[in-house]
């Protein structure tokens, strides 16, 4: 369960103080699949950032099951960021030398686990989102942007996390790619138990979650 008290973030812009999320607060609840809507500057990357253990907020708490992630030590953010959370981003961020299949690897050798392991649970989890055979072992230039978009999510998935936070992962693809690309999210948080934030500026994308959170203006107002 992820549960937000009072979140609030604030940058310096020169002389002046910029408050990027304003005394937020919600819950959402494990296996649930929700949506972060919003325009442009209305805080929800920065809110993100901050589930994500990605920033530190300037007062108010995230808890991430048992884990008060907003008072962690550099130390445990790193742990939290390895082995609890994985990130979906629009430009996707996959490794332009290594194929689809190193690509999943990838975050698994930093968690020390065997190649041997490490190579059957890429091949499993590139399955699992729908990219099979010969199309494993391309790099992203030779895949679709839906392709690398599935490649980027069984990377985010690679170390078993209970949280995927996803930054606008349709933004970069055709409307009947992206709508794919959102129910699979939805199958790997109702089916497989993991709980799906995804922010997004598309409000027909955020209907078909569970349950949307609109900001403006870095404050939460539905």
């Amino acid at each position: 369960m992820i549960e937000v008290h009072e979140l609030s973030k604030k940058f310096k812009s020169g002389d002046a103080s910029v408050t990027a999320v304003d005394h937020v607060s919600f819950s959402v609840e494990d296996g649930e699949l929700a949506s972060i809507v919003g325009t442009s500057g209305s805080g929800k990357s920065t809110l993100l950032s901050l589930l994500g253990g990605l920033d530190k907020p300037s007062a108010g708490t995230v808890r991430v099951n048992d884990q008060v992630i907003s008072s962690s030590s550099d130390r445990e953010l790193i742990a939290f960021r390895r082995g609890k959370v994985g990130f979906v981003f629009q430009s996707f961020n996959l490794i332009p030398n290594l194929d689809a299949h190193e690509n999943v690897m990838l975050p698994m050798g930093f968690a020390g686990v065997s190649k041997r392991n490490r190579s059957a649970r890429a091949s499993e989890l590139l399955d699992q989102v729908g990219l099979h055979g010969d199309k494993q072992h391309r790099r992203p230039s030779r895949l679709s942007g839906g392709e690398q978009q599935r490649v980027a999510i069984a990377r985010a998935l690679a170390n078993r996390p209970s949280v995927l936070l996803a930054d606008e992962p349709t933004g970069n693809l055709d409307s009947k790619t992206g709508r794919m690309i959102v129910e699979l999210l939805s199958t790997l948080s109702h089916d497989g138990g993991v709980t799906v934030i995804i922010v997004t500026h598309d409000l027909s994308f955020a209907k078909r979650t569970d349950v949307t959170f609109t900001l403006s203006d870095g404050k939460l107002v539905s």
